[in-house]
């Protein structure tokens, strides 16, 4: 199911319409023609827990084992391996549209779980502050009104940690993904001297690595390798290569799009023996070896 979805470019909405109504969908799914489908939430829940389960590795093992077994796998045959960017799911957002947003999720997800808490505390002029969406046309255009803003939004987030993190407050507040992004985005973006908040500078920033560039998938990445720039992650791929045999996928690995190509080769390698399938040789380009290598 998650691989038509991800082929056809639907939303989870969309992919729930298409079981209930296209019949090559349901045919592909072992379903009934008279089948009713599901709810479109019930994919967002299905996904955590296959990843939970390790279901994906289960199937991914059974798959090689299959091919073994048919031929179709060459033993100490001939592998390749490449890391292809891979773009997050979000907008790309400058370091003040970052923090706006990252304050405007926190505020969202409060208002949803604890709207008297929230209404109660939240000044008049935060509402026309953090209710649009922050946008490069929405903000100033001038440097110093720039910083101005960015201290102003930092003041009011560090006030909303200040009261998530008093006694008075459910405990739970701080396990909120919303507030803990916003609690690391503060310490990135800015710092505290002689009890005022300053915007810090560029080169005062956490390496790429560390930098959350987005509230909306905190683990996203910006990176760079040659000409090409991306935010999101890198997919290691590694499918075999021999003459006159079916390419077939042997390890997949998915990291921040910062991990290097050469810190990734030894566990492509532990993992690739694990499954037994280890090459007599092994391509790679030259960002991935090193001397050690």
């Amino acid at each position: 199911m998650t691989v038509m979805q991800f082929a056809a470019g639907l939303s989870d909405r969309q992919a729930a319409k298409a079981v209930r109504g296209r019949m090559d969908w349901k045919s592909a799914l072992g379903l009934g023609l008279n089948d009713p489908g599901f709810e479109a939430s019930v994919l967002s829940e299905f996904r955590p827990r296959r990843l939970a389960g390790q279901a994906d590795a289960a199937w991914f093992a059974l798959r090689l084992s299959r091919f073994r077994e048919a031929g179709l796998l060459k033993a100490r045959g001939q592998q390749r391996t490449d890391s292809p960017p891979v773009l997050a799911a979000i907008q790309t957002l400058n370091r003040l549209e970052c923090v706006g947003e990252t304050m405007r999720q926190a505020l969202n997800g409060l208002a949803v779980v604890a709207p008297d808490w929230l209404r109660g505390r939240v000044p008049v002029e935060w509402f026309d502050r953090y209710g649009p969406r922050f946008a490069e046309y929405r903000l100033p255009a001038g440097r110093p009104e720039r910083y101005a803003l960015a201290e102003t939004i930092g003041a009011d987030g560090l006030q909303l940690l200040h009261w998530i993190y008093a006694s008075s407050p459910p405990p739970w507040f701080r396990d909120l993904s919303a507030v803990e992004v916003l609690r690391q985005v503060w310490v990135q973006q800015f710092y505290i001297v002689e009890g005022v908040l300053r915007w810090r500078q560029a080169d005062d920033l956490p390496p790429s690595a560390l930098m959350i560039c987005s509230p909306y998938d905190a683990e996203a990445r910006y990176s760079k390798k040659r000409s090409t720039e991306w935010t999101g992650y890198r997919a290691h791929l590694t499918e075999t290569c021999d003459e006159n045999y079916p390419h077939l996928i042997t390890d997949m690995q998915t990291t921040p799009a910062p991990v290097s190509d050469f810190d990734m080769l030894p566990t492509i390698q532990a993992a690739l023996a694990t499954r037994e399938v280890l090459p007599a040789a092994q391509l790679v380009d030259a960002g991935d070896v090193t001397a050690a290598h």
